[in-house]
């Protein structure tokens, strides 16, 4: 076997191996549709080498030739459709169907001219520059890129433009053969499908490991969240809201937490059934999530005990935030209940103080809490600063203010 002989079965083999790695991940979370066309993508790209080492067996090996050119475009356009799907874009079909056609049938033409001819190279090469400059203009339109989104495009670049530098490498290294028979043998051979290996391999490991990335981030998203709400659980609101803490205190800037407990809760689950409660429950976490700003945290603490850390939020500012809520949430029909059936809910509120832990703040809170509890629910309470306090109040004195 040649040296581009023992290049073309590497291309195969890695080839598989990668194209498995992707269908592993999109057999893993089947909500990974980019997972699946990059899987198909390089399985279409083992079939390429097998023509390969085909054509030097044939004798008419221009239909040949012109299939390997084919799938290996047409692995590339389905490439291209799994980075769009991974940038969540619109993958350009009509511009991919256009360049796949139009080259094809160059590709087909072009066996006529000679083989030495420079020009005949360009056009043979030109349609991967092409297909894999789409793939840069995905990754391009992207607002915000993270590095490894930038590494990527430049890989993507560096691919596009090793196929634009065959051409030259062509004419430097005394071309192809007389023959396509006689390819496998040619030094530009070897270099050729060498550079095509290194840049496919690099852009297929950096892909996986941002689709490994963002498996994980989303397993870890998925265990910091509560399945019936939709909002944070406990532990990930509490471990945000940690990081949300020191940020404020970074910046110099107040932050308070709103704790909120459905009212009589269990006699709807008694009533209605657990069903009806658990659409309260829904329905709740729908109207924080469409009362917060973006940078406000919102999570489900208990049954139905929920929390909103409001950042950049002094207490007077909380208070008002919850009393909002108090008076806008059992003016919502909920399904399953009765149209007279309006449920309320109790408020507690504290704004964090220097030195406070997160388990401080929240503790504050709860009290305050358990007094609009006690004060016969429907109602917000408050523990003020230590500026707001009056004479006689303990130091965690929880109000009314209002």
């Amino acid at each position: 076997m040649s040296g581009t002989g023992f290049i073309l079965a590497i291309n195969l083999f890695v080839a598989g191996l990668i194209a498995a790695a992707f269908m592993a991940i999109a057999a893993h979370d089947r909500r990974r549709k980019a997972a699946r066309w990059m899987a198909l993508g390089y399985g279409l790209g083992m079939i390429n080498p097998l023509i390969e080492f085909g054509i030097a067996t044939l004798g008419d090996s221009r239909l040949a030739v012109v299939s390997a050119f084919a799938v290996l475009l047409a692995a590339m356009a389905v490439l291209n459709v799994g980075i769009a799907r991974r940038y969540e874009a619109s993958a350009p079909w009509t511009t991919m169907l256009i360049v796949f056609v139009i080259s094809v049938v160059a590709c087909y033409f072009i066996q006529d001219m000679p083989r030495h001819s420079f020009t005949r190279m360009l056009l043979y090469q030109s349609p991967y520059f092409i297909m894999q400059a789409i793939a840069v203009g995905i990754v391009g339109q992207t607002p915000q890129r993270s590095r490894l989104d930038n590494f990527l495009m430049a890989l993507l670049a560096l691919s596009a433009l090793q196929f634009l530098s065959k051409p030259f490498w062509f004419m430097m290294l005394g071309g192809s053969g007389s023959s396509p028979q006689d390819y496998l043998g040619t030094n530009y051979a070897l270099v050729s499908q060498s550079m095509g290996t290194v840049t496919a391999l690099a852009v297929a490991l950096t892909l996986l490991i941002m689709l490994v990335r963002d498996l994980l981030s989303d397993e870890a998203l998925r265990s910091e969240t509560d399945m019936l709400s939709g909002l944070l659980n406990r532990g990930g609101f509490e471990k945000q809201a940690e990081l949300a803490i020191q940020a404020a205190i970074r910046l110099g800037t107040p932050i308070s937490l709103v704790i909120s407990d459905l009212d009589r809760f269990k006699s709807i689950n008694d009533t209605f059934g657990h069903a009806s409660g658990d659409k309260v429950i829904v329905s709740f976490a729908a109207f924080i999530r469409a009362t917060i700003a973006e940078h406000h945290l919102a999570g489900r603490i208990g049954g139905e005990e929920f929390a909103v850390l409001l950042p950049g939020t002094n207490v007077v500012a909380a208070r008002l935030f919850a009393e909002n809520a108090r008076n806008s949430f059992p003016a919502m029909a909920i399904e399953g209940l009765p149209e007279s059936r309006r449920v309320t809910a109790s408020y507690g509120v504290a704004e964090w103080m220097p030195g406070d832990s997160f388990s401080e703040l929240f503790d504050r809170a709860d009290k305050a809490l358990y007094l609009a509890k006690d004060s016969g629910r429907d109602c917000v309470r408050i523990v003020p600063r230590p500026d707001m306090r009056r004479s006689g109040d303990g130091l965690d004195a929880a109000v009314s203010l209002g």
